[in-house]
């Protein structure tokens, strides 16, 4: 057994580290070095720590699935993504950062409306929404931003009126919800954007409580809140959690994908070329793999020294599991993983992370690409890029890759 090394941490790789100029789908070349080498690897982050990053496919899913391994943002050696990332966690409680049985009881309260069988009966209503979003792009000016003329707005829409959340507000809670991801805003803005939204869902949900209505924030009111199993603030950071996760990820999916599929006609062609459900739900799994939009890694904590590969990551340790490169892993993805192949059998990747933390709201996520994706490029099937893929600017400082604006013409 190899025992922990008590490496300087000024001497250990800076993490994040930079992307290669060139291709901005690919994870840092500096990932792919530290997943060649044998053992688990430690590098320095923001604060001067040294956490442990993992790198390699197994691991990951070994590590998520140990219950050794705590979420809880407050224990000491959490390895944050920043100080306004630190404040902003601590400073709200969701089942997000809570381990079980507590994250399985809050966590509980929310799972009915993101089922499979309730998401698939809103398949036709997000299909009507992005029939509606394309034809309103088609009537209008060219080239339009596809972030904020399609991307953004399908999410949006469906998550809203999951929760119940009048879109009309979408000006405000996007615009909050952009400072908390991202990943350089000072503790001061994190907090207070964390804040705003959390008082706003807080009179929504007061208004649920004397008006319920066929929505999640609804349920909570009068089946948690008005019972006395949470306070009113806890179920506001809980819509804060599900209202800014809901649309943030999904909606840099749709973009990010389609500027990968632009960027490789055959795959665009093979897919604007199918019906064949299956084909399009494959589609998006190689997608969601290759692009693993949550570039940040998921952050956790080691309750007790545990083992892994002969490997000690002691007690007190950060760990941060690195999922946009456990993707590639070539042990685990058959062919070249750095290419992007959507015939590949890819339902195996780990986009939505893995064990009691896995995303729950995966099944609306697939959903909403597989409406998207099977209906844009059909639909405007000379969908071209308006400007040169060197001229975008990508979310290098988000917890969720992306791009901030897609110029697109037909």
């Amino acid at each position: 057994m190899t025992e922990t090394t008590t490496d300087t941490a000024v001497d250990l790789p800076q993490h994040p580290s930079p992307r290669a100029t060139g291709c901005p789908f690919d994870p840092p070349p500096a990932l792919h070095a530290l997943q060649s080498t044998p053992s688990l690897s430690r590098v320095r982050i923001w604060d001067g720590s040294s956490p442990w990053l993992v790198t390699r496919y197994d691991q990951l899913r070994a590590l998520l699935g140990d219950p050794r391994v705590s979420a809880d943002v407050n224990g000491p050696g959490y390895p944050h993504r920043s100080a306004g990332q630190k404040a902003g966690s601590q400073s709200r409680r969701t089942f997000l950062n809570m381990d079980d049985p507590e994250h399985a009881r809050i966590r509980r309260m929310v799972t009915a409306p993101f089922a499979i069988k309730k998401v698939e009966a809103l398949r036709p209503s997000i299909q009507k929404i992005v029939d509606d979003l394309i034809d309103e792009m088609l009537a209008g000016p060219k080239p339009v931003d596809l972030v904020q003329a399609f991307a953004l707005p399908i999410p949006s829409l469906v998550i809203c009126a999951l929760l119940g959340v009048p879109y009309e507000d979408h000006d405000l809670f996007q615009r909050h919800t952009k400072v908390i991801v991202k990943r350089d805003s000072a503790p001061e803005e994190t907090v207070a954007a964390t804040t705003a939204l959390a008082d706003y869902l807080e009179e929504l949900l007061a208004t649920k409580q004397s008006r319920p209505e066929d929505d999640l924030l609804s349920e909570l009111a009068i089946k948690r809140v008005a019972t006395g199993e949470m306070t009113r603030r806890e179920a506001a950071h809980m819509g804060v959690l599900l209202l800014a996760a809901g649309h943030e990820t999904t909606a840099n999916m749709i973009a990010l994908g389609t500027l990968a599929l632009l960027e490789h006609p055959d795959q665009l062609a093979t897919l604007r070329g199918t019906e064949d459900p299956k084909t399009v739900s494959a589609a998006v799994e190689e997608l969601l793999r290759y692009l693993n939009i949550t570039h940040s890694g998921r952050r956790r904590l080691a309750l007790e020294d545990i083992e892994i590969d002969g490997q000690v990551i002691r007690a007190g340790e950060g760990i941060i599991l690195a999922g946009e490169i456990a993707n590639r892993d070539p042990e685990a993805f058959a062919g070249n993983p750095d290419e992007l192949d959507i015939t590949r059998d890819s339902r195996r990747h780990v986009a939505f992370g893995f064990g009691v933390h896995q995303c729950l709201g995966q099944p609306l996520a697939r959903v909403e690409l597989q409406v998207v994706y099977s209906t844009l490029y059909r639909r405007i099937p000379t969908l071209a890029l308006a400007t040169g893929i060197d001229q975008l600017e990508f979310k290098h400082d988000g917890l969720v890759y992306g791009v901030y604006e897609l110029p697109v013409t037909w």
